[in-house]
């Protein structure tokens, strides 16, 4: 250390705020980084345990994976690890990459060929000599893309392996995004209890190209003005004794278009409300809305956001939107998290549901 940094101590790292940040820190490491990676030489505590601070500080749910693309490029991905409302954010840093002599960024896991992938975990093996899968075919959901998967080592003591396995092993075989968006439920069985032929593992692309094509429903379905739909006022008793009130727009639940928007945006924001009930007063109640409002605002129905409604009850707002994209609503409800994190507790969370199973409490059809 030298007499200035003895006496005034080592200058640290400017905070990391937002994507430009993150690359002008990244750009000053970058040639420590790639000898590390390249040479192979401790990678973990060189390049990745000073990774993963800085991405922290941007934002929480980034994970990394880095190697040698060809002999002279190192690879970095990041991935929101199949968290569907980080990719949006994933998308964008990664665009926001800075040109890099002998670096290449990759914003999720990319698709590979099934012979590429071979996982070893857990004392499993993952690969297209060890699963297979079969089509589970419901006529109620006739769109959704469902497979069990068969791990000829499952059994009852490794079930909870085989599936932490197969889906890692799905994300680099399908890739990530792909993964995310096509499968709509997974299930397992052990080879002994499979109700149906078994397919190898290695057709699963063809099968989903197929099924893609054949779909029986279409996804063109647009609204406007929904605000002119029907609403209803719901209510019910919780086992607790208090009393829940939904808003929920009647029209839009028997939609017969719901496949159009797939993906559920679920806005929780927690209320003190135990002084009446577990229900807000009169300025709570005027918050929420108002919180509700800047949402409707941005997240319009010809832009392809339908709001479904609202549910509040024991000290908690609920606010539902049915989505055809997951990419906006992901920023703007982080948005409004970031906006009143000093002052109000939201949560959120976007999910696909391609026939809206979510809601059907609602329907009173």
């Amino acid at each position: 250390m030298n007499f200035i940094e003895k006496i005034f101590g080592k200058k640290k790292d400017e905070p990391i705020n937002t994507n430009a940040d993150f690359w002008n820190w990244f750009i000053k490491n970058e040639k420590d980084f790639y000898k590390i990676v390249k040479q192979d030489t401790n990678i973990e505590k060189g390049f990745f345990d000073k990774l993963s601070p800085k991405l922290d500080e941007l934002k929480e749910g980034y994970f990394f994976l880095s190697g040698m693309f060809d002999k002279n490029t190192v690879e970095l991905i990041i991935t929101p690890d199949g968290d569907v409302k980080n990719v949006v954010f994933v998308e964008v840093l990664i665009a926001s990459a800075p040109k890099i002599d002998n670096w290449k960024f990759t914003a999720l896991k990319p698709t590979l060929d099934i012979k590429d992938v071979s996982i070893n975990m857990s004392g499993l093996k993952f690969n297209e000599e060890k699963l297979s899968f079969y089509a589970n075919n419901n006529p109620e959901f006739p769109d959704e893309i469902d497979i069990t998967i068969i791990h000829s080592d499952q059994n009852s003591e490794n079930r909870s392996a085989i599936i932490n396995g197969v889906y890692i092993f799905l994300d680099n075989y399908l890739g990530e995004l792909n993964f995310l968006e096509i499968i709509d439920n997974l299930d397992f069985q052990e080879s002994k209890d499979a109700e149906q032929d078994l397919i190898p593992i290695g057709k699963l692309k063809d099968y989903i190209t197929w099924r893609q094509k054949e779909f029986i429903e279409k996804y063109d379905g647009i609204r406007t003005n929904s605000d002119k739909d029907l609403c209803s006022i719901l209510q019910a008793t919780l086992k607790n004794g208090r009393k829940l009130i939904a808003t929920i727009n009647t029209d839009l639940i028997t939609w017969d278009r719901k496949a159009s928007h797939p993906w559920m945006l679920n806005i929780e924001i927690k209320y003190d409300g135990e002084s009446n009930n577990g229900m807000p007063d009169d300025s709570t109640y005027e918050k929420l809305n108002n919180l509700e409002e800047e949402l409707l605002e941005e997240l319009k129905d010809k832009e392809g956001y339908l709001y479904i409604g609202r549910q509040t009850a024991d000290n908690l707002r609920e606010i539902y939107f049915a989505c055809n994209d997951f990419r906006k609503p992901s920023t703007v409800a982080y948005s409004l998290q970031q906006k009143y994190k000093d002052s109000e507790e939201i949560e959120y969370d976007i999910f696909k549901d391609k026939y809206w199973k979510s809601l059907r409490r609602f329907d009173v059809s």
